[in-house]
């Protein structure tokens, strides 16, 4: 049960925030973001804020931004559509009810003869079963649709659709997702270095002392500074490793500071070549900030690492992972404690940023490579080409995520 707890936190975290830079990239744009939905399926609650509808779904299997524009699931309403709207006191159509889920109190029932919610913002019908009179509406710019399902969405007038916004305002949006990612993991690096510390291997000071080590019974504290080992300067933890691995079950003598006072211990190292202490730790703003940026940098350029050799004919299943095999390391890094639970998420976040720059259609960086290419041509591809390109792009994806999963569950297995 804790796993499965671990992996829904981890999962939705990593979610909320890559869509939430779509989302916040998209405002600014001036891109109508209609629906901002964490997991998917069966929707549980709904709430409206500045045109915006929040959900959340019932399958915690992933999250989206639904922008206004043609790649949106919209509705269709077609001619003879039976449906219901509330209009305000200018006659004007404020709600359009699609749902039975849904009763509009005082709605007026209209059966559909042409409508135009883009452009003309007008519906035209027959009200109240009258066929002798046809009926035409105009529709306010911010009315909202109850879709069949019952949630209600704004509609997306074409002056606020997606490709409506400038190219470079579009790439950054479709950046604003793994740019998100990479933003988390660097924040949890840095929180992790700050509360928990950094190995400060550039010191001669130690950390702590292991109870019951060769260290502690020849009586050296924490946070001594270990001056020379057998009469060998010691200007930093690391030099302390060679010596004591060549002075394995051999005493030595070692010139410590602590306590305000220099003492001088006999210190036998163990047969592993071991003495039990460990290097002090560093908890400073500055040694924070840069933990965050080189450890982030440092697991990405392991990545491109991986990447690169699976392009150059290295490929392997074994070196992805699907939600199975991201599952099976939830659940190690929850048994290695909340603090490697909160690295994990940490790696997670900037696998996911990485993976997303992959320039396949259906991915961001798919779509950011297509914003490239229309900034280039001047003009952007055709719906058709795009929305091609962009269904070939989905089928590679779920070929490739089936293959993964496959393999996730028989090395799990």
């Amino acid at each position: 049960m804790t796993t499965i707890i671990a992996f829904l936190i981890v999962f939705v975290i990593l979610v909320l925030v890559h869509e939430f830079g779509h989302f916040i990239f998209a405002k600014w744009a001036g891109i109508l973001v209609r629906e901002f939905s964490i997991g998917m399926g069966p929707k549980l609650v709904a709430w409206r804020r500045n045109h915006t509808t929040y959900t959340l779904r019932l399958l915690p299997l992933g999250g989206y931004v639904r922008m206004a524009g043609w790649q949106d699931e919209d509705t269709e309403i077609k001619p003879g559509t039976m449906l219901s709207v509330e209009t305000n006191a200018a006659n004007v159509v404020t709600r359009i009810n699609l749902s039975n889920k849904t009763t509009l109190q005082g709605g007026i029932p209209v059966q559909v003869s042409a409508i135009d919610l883009v452009h003309a913002l007008t519906l035209e019908g027959y009200a109240n079963g009258n066929e002798d009179e046809l009926l035409t509406w105009h529709v306010d710019h911010d009315a909202t649709v109850i879709e069949g399902d019952g949630t209600e969405v704004v509609i997306a007038p074409v002056d606020v659709q997606f490709q409506s916004a400038p190219v470079w305002k579009r790439l950054l949006v479709n950046f604003a997702g793994p740019m998100n990612n990479f933003i988390l993991a660097i924040l949890v690096f840095f929180a992790f270095a700050l509360t928990n510390g950094v190995a400060n291997l550039n010191t001669n000071q130690i950390g702590q002392v292991q109870a019951n080590s060769p260290a502690a019974k020849a009586g050296l504290k924490a946070d001594a500074t270990i001056q020379s080992v057998n009469g060998e300067a010691i200007r930093k933890f690391t030099d302390l490793n060679p010596i004591v691995s060549q002075n394995k079950g051999k005493a030595m003598t070692v010139v410590a500071k602590q306590a305000g006072q220099t003492a001088t211990l006999t210190i036998t190292p163990s047969q592993k070549g071991l003495i039990g202490v460990t290097p002090a730790v560093d908890r400073s703003l500055g040694t924070a900030v840069q933990y965050g940026f080189s450890t982030s940098w440092y697991i990405a350029s392991q990545i491109f690492h991986v990447l690169r050799q699976m392009i150059t004919g290295q490929f392997s299943l074994n070196k992805l992972a699907g939600p199975v095999g991201i599952y099976t390391m939830t659940s190690q890094a929850a048994a290695g404690g909340f603090g490697t639970l909160v690295m994990f998420l940490g790696m997670l976040s900037i696998n996911l940023g990485i993976m997303n720059l992959i320039p396949i259609p259906v991915l961001d960086g798919g779509k950011i490579l297509l914003n490239l290419i229309e900034m280039i041509r001047r003009k952007p591809l055709s719906q058709d080409k795009e929305g091609l390109v962009t269904l070939i792009g989905a089928g590679l994806m779920f070929a490739l995520l089936i293959a993964v999963t496959i393999n996730d569950i028989m090395r799990a297995f």
